[in-house]
């Protein structure tokens, strides 16, 4: 009975955990808040647990009630976190000055994402266009693998039977959650478009995603890797995007051939960032099994 009991507090505790960051997310995907009816019912979790947790997340400084409107939203501990743990990361200055570069010479939006237990995730930005149409996407947005130029970059580089499962699990041909009107009229929407279409990639050598994941938007993206070696296993990508009054099919392939440069580049930097990692000194003695630093509170962020 005692193991039993153990079992189901384990069982509990997770499910509580779960149910905590489901509603994190809920939260991060409508920054204009929701309400408790709302965020119960699009959950499928009674109302009491949901106001239960809420509550939690409001005395740790993660969420807060509108006095007005009585809608709950997330704070800005969260991205201050997020923020934190980037440049813990240490993301190279010289990556941020090749994808500055890029920007420049392509005078459009570019973007460097990082590839991290089978998922793309956007880290930094760099605006070209000076003047006229600007393109400023959200950094926050997941990356639809089908619908996005920086997916489609690494899904072509994958076994076609680990590509396809990959899309697959996000939600083909629309992803789970999201509204299928926010893409464009050209998404692909089946597996034998897509299979062309990853061929079409591998062949060009550059991802190009024309009206799939925005309507108006153009974007042409290339993978870098781990070293200049062809087989280096793939670290990230590198794209530019803008508008398709800008972005024509003239102005694609040297758009391209900077982003080849960019990769290049990149692909050259981070093996030496990694060994001055790892010739860091090591801690001194007494300092190996040093505490954890305590997370500052709201008021400290």
């Amino acid at each position: 009975m005692e193991d039993n009991s153990k079992l189901e507090v384990s069982f509990m505790t997770i499910v509580a955990v779960d149910r905590c960051l489901a509603l994190v997310e809920a939260l991060a995907a409508n920054p204009d808040g929701c309400f408790l009816a709302e965020l119960a019912s699009g959950l499928d979790v009674p109302q009491s647990a949901v106001h239960r947790t809420l509550a939690m997340l409001m005395d740790r400084g993660y969420v807060r009630q509108d006095p007005a409107s009585h809608a709950y939203l997330l704070t800005l501990r969260l991205a201050a976190m997020g923020f934190r743990f980037l440049e813990a990361r240490h993301l190279p200055d010289a990556a941020q000055t090749v994808l500055d570069r890029l920007a420049q010479d392509c005078g459009e939006y570019c973007r460097l994402s990082l590839l991290e237990d089978a998922r793309l995730t956007w880290v930094a930005w760099a605006q070209g266009a000076a003047q006229g149409l600007r393109y400023d996407p959200p950094m926050g947005r997941d990356i639809v693998l089908h619908a996005t130029a920086t997916g489609k970059a690494w899904l072509a580089t994958l076994p076609e039977a680990d590509a396809l499962q990959l899309v697959y699990a996000q939600g083909f041909p629309v992803p789970h959650g999201m509204n299928e009107r926010a893409f464009g009229g050209r998404l692909v929407r089946t597996i034998d478009e897509l299979r062309a279409e990853l061929t079409r990639t591998r062949e060009r050598g550059y991802a190009l995603a024309e009206e799939e994941g925005e309507p108006g938007i153009v974007a042409l993206a290339v993978c870098f890797r781990q070293d200049t070696a062809r087989d280096a296993p793939v670290l990230g990508t590198v794209s530019a995007a803008g508008p398709l009054l800008r972005l024509g099919p003239e102005r694609r392939p040297a758009i391209a051939e900077r982003l080849h440069v960019a990769r290049r580049e990149l692909s050259t930097i981070w093996p030496i960032w990694k060994r001055q990692r790892a010739q860091r000194q090591p801690p001194e003695a007494g300092q190996a099994n040093r505490q954890i630093a305590p997370v500052p509170t709201s008021a400290e962020s």
